[in-house]
């Protein structure tokens, strides 16, 4: 059920529920977004509606082409396959970089995935998932990484939505993490590359092939 939203930058808060719709796969991809009906169902005027939509085709998690309403755009395996095919030399030359050390922020968006309740949306775990990667990334200290880096972050969420089938339990995307940042705080650098890279092989998971 949809629930009328408090007046507190409204535009911010449909946004907001738009875009936790959208990563728990909720609106699932190829679902048109029409503004008329979004209004409706929120209680809210048409060009607070425009404005969260662009809030969210901005961020890449939503697509909009002429003449078209707002849709969620279709990530195909084709699509996951470049996206980690680039990723993977950005993620390189940051387990280089990291290797021997351990990064706070990316032990605390752990700490916070491990401690969501049970029955917490896919969107949260998703959340906490790419802070803990985009901490990783930014302790580096590379303005040109983070941008690169921060280029695929939509196509990346998007990515995870897939993924909630292959970690139906979290207890194992926690695990899988947890071995990864002791990995890359061990070092030496040859084997936090080696983690980082089985890892991300092993992320979209052998489900989806």
């Amino acid at each position: 059920m949809t629930l009328p939203l408090r007046p507190v930058s409204t535009v911010g808060a449909l946004a907001d529920a738009l875009r936790s719709r959208v990563l728990s796969g909720e609106i699932a991809p190829g679902t048109s977004l029409p503004e008329q009906e979004l209004a409706a169902s929120y209680g809210v005027a048409r060009p607070t509606v425009r404005e969260a939509l662009a809030t969210l085709v901005h961020e890449g998690l939503l697509r909009r082409e002429r003449n078209r309403s707002a849709y969620v755009p279709e990530v195909t395996l084709s699509d996951l396959d470049d996206l980690m095919y680039v990723r993977r030399p950005l993620e390189d030359l940051m387990a280089q970089a990291v290797a021997g050390r351990r990064v706070p922020e990316a032990d605390a968006a752990l700490r916070r995935m491990a401690g969501l309740p049970a029955a917490a949306p896919w969107s949260e775990s998703v959340a906490e998932h790419m802070a803990l990667h985009q901490a990783l990334i930014e302790a580096v200290g590379s303005p040109r990484l983070e941008r690169l880096y921060g280029a695929l972050a939509a196509e990346t969420r998007l990515g995870l939505v897939r993924l909630r089938e292959v970690y139906e339990d979290r207890e194992v995307l926690v695990r899988e993490h947890r071995d990864l940042l002791d990995a890359i705080a061990e070092g030496p650098a040859d084997a936090a590359r080696a983690a980082v890279a089985a890892h991300l092989s092993h992320s979209w998971g052998d489900g989806h092939h």
